[in-house]
């Protein structure tokens, strides 16, 4: 079975609709499946108190001022979904509040995404599993409790999910990366679970495909010293093309779990054995 490799962009291309379009061609010339945005409505995601607080950011000297500045409206929307379509490649966004989903549903992408920090949103989760797409629930920082919660709502709808093993650290120590709780995950909710990753480097994400993960989520940027706090965490472009090729490699090496003789074994059956 194919690894399902999905390019995070994110916030990564602050706010920057050629760069946004730069990240896809990477994503693209990979060989990655899927690409994913994020998208907030900046005042139902955060307080008055805290907008109004002090950022310096190239957009302002406020925090309201650096969260409008990452935020892409339908202009740039309309402009990603075409450029996708053009590419060949599909794009799909997580929505951290009600009116961001419901402006996603303008468009006819074929996945949804649970971010980590919306796994405890119930309206959230009820908005996105009514739609009845294909869901990647990821569960950095949640107990097995939050993730049934979530999961009872899904399948309440009938909604087919793939949970996300995650650790929700930027970037994450390899130490924590825990890959043994993919197979786990699995075993108790009878569903496929994949790996979003953010450490550095791409060992961990290789290791999670070879650990059962059946799909990959990674961040990525065109240079890790850009501006923006998701970008040390995430991987450059010879860092991706060089983790789908091992990804795919391992799904290779990995095999059916069936024994066979290969003709070449043979050979030497013969030789050795006689």
């Amino acid at each position: 079975m194919s690894t399902f490799i999905v390019a995070e962009i994110g916030i990564n291309h602050n706010g920057d609709l050629q760069l946004a379009k730069k990240l896809i061609d990477v994503a693209s010339v990979a060989g990655c499946d899927a690409v994913k945005f994020q998208k907030r409505t900046v005042d139902k995601v955060y307080t008055k108190e805290y907008l109004d607080s002090p950022r310096k950011s190239p957009w302002g000297e406020t925090q309201r001022e650096q969260k409008e500045g990452l935020e892409f409206g339908k202009k740039e929307y309309d402009e990603i979904d075409k450029y996708c379509l053009e590419k060949h490649i599909d794009w799909y966004a997580s929505a951290w509040d009600i009116d961001s989903q419901k402006f996603l549903q303008q468009y006819n992408c074929k996945y949804n995404k649970i971010a980590s920090a919306m796994l405890t949103n119930d309206e959230l989760i009820e908005e996105v599993a009514k739609e009845g797409k294909y869901t990647f629930i990821a569960t950095g920082m949640s107990t097995f409790e939050e993730i049934n919660h979530a999961v009872e709502r899904f399948e309440k709808y009938s909604c087919p999910y793939e949970l996300m093993h995650c650790n929700s650290t930027y970037p994450m120590p390899l130490e924590d990366a825990n890959l043994k709780l993919i197979k786990v995950l699995a075993d108790i909710y009878k569903c496929k679970v994949g790996y979003s990753g953010h450490e550095e480097g791409t060992l961990v994400s290789t290791c999670a495909v070879a650990a059962g993960a059946t799909s990959i989520e990674r961040h990525i940027t065109l240079d890790k010293t850009m501006y923006g706090s998701d970008q040390k965490a995430s991987i450059e472009p010879y860092e991706l093309c060089q983790l789908v090729k091992n990804i795919r490699s391992t799904e290779t090496i990995m095999g059916s779990g069936k024994k066979v003789l290969t003709a070449a074994e043979e050979e030497v059956k013969k030789k050795l054995r006689g």
